[in-house]
């Protein structure tokens, strides 16, 4: 794969997925997106019941490799409206509030409405709340403040805002210094992206493998059961493309595409992890081995729900993940070229 060519597509690529809402349990319009990308390549995609995007790469013999990626992000959901006209808010996904704290957020609406509005606080002003530096950040002691005026929960509700209304984190996207690219949600957007570029080489020629190759966007991996359901037929390995941790005692940076050997589950399989090891060192790819002990992938997903495979991690460093992350360019080349030397191979 030409770098000069594929790097900037990636990266396009990913732009357009970070900008588009998708927390956990709303992610129609990112479904869509996914399939007119897919369709612009000559692929022939389809969509799960649950709305998971698959397209099959090749055609290929034997047994199937199965690639995935999850489309969903971490966001909130309106829990209650407020007697003062706020929204009291339930998370969705596995992350600290004080990470989207003073963040600008958008309700959207079940009659099709997109509100803008502040997480913070419920007392925010430090002249006020001698309190605010120490005191617990929870759905409690946080609330959505509307930019529209209101000041009492029927004023609000008249704008059709109603508990169980979904509520998306402003990713904020920007390139950044030397290569870097910060913004909420890379896990797992920029493995998205990754995917979508694998796509395009593989109908464009520049990528091959003599096995079918599906690839799987799943839309529930926030909340445990992304590729539960929905596989092809006919798959033996499946490879989670997800972040790689960035931490203290792990071997991962923004620059690097990560193999992981174990999550909180336990380890991946040894001979397809090792496979991938062997791929990155012969082409001389960044890369580390890491343990990620408090991390479930799409592969875990899967294995619980009965799926008889081999299953393997990899992604770019992520670091502050669950938060304002931030990505490497280089992070994310690694990751794609690791995938399409592997696949060469398998």
């Amino acid at each position: 794969m030409d770098k000069n060519t594929y790097l900037p597509f990636l990266l396009d690529t990913l732009r357009l997925l970070a900008l588009t809402p998708s927390p956990t349990g709303m992610t129609a319009g990112i479904e869509r997106q996914l399939m007119a990308a897919l369709k612009e390549t000559g692929l022939v995609p389809w969509q799960s019941r649950k709305g998971a995007v698959l397209a099959r790469l090749n055609e290929g013999e034997g047994e199937g490799i199965l690639l995935s990626a999850h489309i969903d992000t971490l966001g909130l959901m309106v829990r209650s409206v407020k007697a003062n006209g706020r929204l009291r808010v339930t998370q969705l996904g596995g992350f600290p509030l004080q990470y989207a704290e003073q963040e600008n957020v958008l309700v959207h609406t079940r009659d099709g409405k997109t509100i803008p509005g502040t997480l913070r606080m419920n007392q925010p002003a430090v002249h006020f709340n001698k309190d605010l530096r120490t005191a617990e950040r929870n759905d409690e002691s946080m609330e959505v403040v509307l930019d529209m005026r209101v000041s009492s929960k029927e004023e609000c509700q008249a704008l059709g805002v109603s508990a169980g209304d979904y509520i998306s984190l402003d990713p904020r996207f920007v390139k950044s210094g030397d290569g870097f690219i910060k913004s909420r949600h890379m896990d797992d957007k920029a493995s998205a992206a990754i995917l979508i570029s694998l796509a395009r080489a593989f109908a464009s020629g520049e990528a091959s493998c003599r096995r079918p190759v599906y690839i799987l966007f799943t839309n529930f991996e926030e909340v445990g059961h992304g590729a539960s359901a929905g596989h092809p037929d006919g798959i033996s390995d499946m490879i989670a493309v997800d972040m790689g941790v960035v931490g203290e005692d792990l071997s991962t940076d923004e620059m690097k595409v990560s193999i992981c050997a174990k999550d909180s589950r336990g380890p991946y399989n040894r001979a397809l992890t090792g496979a991938l090891v062997d791929a990155a060192e012969k082409h001389g790819l960044d890369f580390a081995v890491d343990i990620y002990p408090f991390y479930g992938s799409d592969t875990d997903a899967a294995l619980s729900a009965g799926h008889d495979y081999r299953h393997a991690l990899i992604g770019p460093g992520v670091s502050a993940s669950h938060g304002y992350e931030r990505v490497h360019e280089d992070g994310l080349w690694n990751t794609l070229e690791l995938l399409g030397h592997y696949l060469k191979t398998a």
